[in-house]
């Protein structure tokens, strides 16, 4: 017997309520609430993608490295593990606007020069006409790039079979709708269902499937997690609107490393790569400025070196004010509080703004010795030394911790040409030389560092 059955799903957190709710009672949020229709029928089973066999040994299980199809864009290879892999599922998310369309437009013009085949682009957005537009400034004349305007899933998989690419992109998933559905497309179940069949053909067909996916206010796919676990890849393009600047993140990967990131910059005729961003980030910085300090920070693999600037002002009002910008707000608090108490700077009375140069949103802790030194620059009026680079954690009794792969860290900061580097005393090293060129300074506190790096 088919019933149709109907539940509340909350669009922030999935979180789902038997009756109609005005507040989730998952995030707490008001008016994500919506209605799901669903008939739980035959279509909502899929073949299974795994054969049916008798349980192997591990041990006798023959391994093969994965068969990789290169991309002449190096940046997103880096990303995706070193190339794009067969019958992989690949989410790509992003704000409006950030340059998702663009990206995806330029690889897949890209992949018909590499593999001979045909690339098929589906947009359940725009039409055909402004696609081409897009392409036109992008100067892009590849004939095996074939265009599609289609949002019923089995329509574009009629498509693609018949196509047979070797890349499909689908810009974007919660456009995508089920005709057994019921529900609208977006919902929950469409999107669970579509990625979900799209997966299993992907596997079965050998074609790499790109999906766009639509961000919520919080910054997080929509759908809302449900994505992130069918999928293979999971890559986050960021960046400030008012940067040209746009990194590629990646925050799951089954065929590479996580946390591997990719530097893009938005021009006229597209994205551009970033081959070299260390040195893109210091292009503009004030030699022997107060409130500047280089951190040496590890997006990846890869290790980057960003300026950190703080600025100190006296306060107007009884509560003085902390504005984070690059960095998270949580961390500029702690370190706000030990400069006050371990170090001795009144900071009670002054308004503490720091900020990344570049759009570049720094997370790893070992940038925290940086941003202490900016704002203890800032606030003294004395520069941080112009060939010093820091790296370094801070704690809560004022220590300075030990970092994760000084030696990498060490080798991009003598590269770029500095000469000195603070380094927490405990260093991590294991049976890798230091590299030449570069002075280490050992330091345990935040009180010594600014001792030493402080002109």
């Amino acid at each position: 017997m088919n019933k149709t059955r109907t539940q509340w799903v909350c669009q922030n957190c999935g979180r789902t309520a038997p009756r109609q709710m005005g507040r989730c009672p998952g995030c707490g949020e008001w008016g994500t609430m919506i209605e799901v229709v669903e008939r739980p029928a035959a279509q909502e089973t899929r073949p299974s993608v795994i054969v049916a066999g008798e349980p192997q040994r591990l041990t006798e299980i023959e391994s093969e490295e994965e068969r990789r199809m290169p991309l002449p864009l190096e940046e997103f290879s880096r990303v995706l593990g070193g190339g794009v892999v067969p019958g992989s599922l690949i989410l790509v998310g992003g704000d409006p606007g950030i340059g998702k369309s663009t990206l995806l437009l330029q690889v897949a013009a890209l992949m018909t020069e590499t593999t001979g085949r045909p690339v098929l682009y589906v947009s359940g957005e725009e039409s055909a006409r402004q696609i081409k537009m897009r392409a036109d400034r992008l100067a892009i004349r590849s004939h095996n790039l074939f265009v599609v305007t289609e949002t019923n899933l089995e329509a574009i998989l009629s498509h693609a079979e018949r196509l047979n690419p070797s890349v499909m992109i689908v810009d974007s998933i919660q456009t995508v709708y089920l005709e057994e559905l019921t529900s609208v497309a977006g919902s929950i179940s469409q999107v669970r269902q579509a990625a979900a069949r799209l997966q299993w053909w992907a596997k079965n067909s050998g074609t790499a499937v790109f999906l766009v996916g639509h961000v919520t206010k919080e910054g997080a796919i929509a759908g809302p997690k449900v994505l992130e676990h069918i999928v293979d890849t999971v890559l986050y393009l960021e960046g400030d609107v008012f940067h040209s600047y746009r990194l590629l993140r990646s925050v799951k990967n089954r065929f590479g490393a996580t946390s591997e990131v990719g530097v893009f910059e938005m021009r006229e005729r597209g994205m551009a790569e970033v081959p070299n961003p260390s040195e893109v980030f210091l292009a503009e910085r004030v030699v022997n400025a107060p409130g500047s300090a280089i951190a040496v920070t590890m997006e990846g693999t890869r290790p980057l070196l960003v300026e950190v600037q703080a600025l100190a002002s006296h306060t107007s009002f009884g509560h003085p004010r902390r504005t984070a910008n690059g960095v998270d707000l949580n961390r500029l608090l702690l370190i706000t509080a030990v400069l006050s108490r371990r170090v001795g700077l009144r900071l009670f009375d002054q308004d503490v703004f720091a900020n990344v140069i570049g759009g570049l949103e720094v997370r790893e802790p070992a940038a925290d010795l940086a941003i202490a030194l900016a704002i203890a620059s800032s606030v003294r009026d004395r520069p941080v030394a112009a060939d010093l680079a820091v790296i370094g954690e801070v704690g809560l009794s004022g220590e300075v911790r030990a970092v994760s792969q000084p030696i990498p860290r060490l080798k991009e900061a003598a590269r770029l040409g500095f000469r000195r580097c603070l380094l927490p005393r405990p260093v991590r090293r294991g049976t890798e030389p230091l590299p030449e060129g570069i002075e280490v300074i050992p330091v345990r506190s935040v009180a010594e560092a600014l001792e030493k790096a402080l002109i």
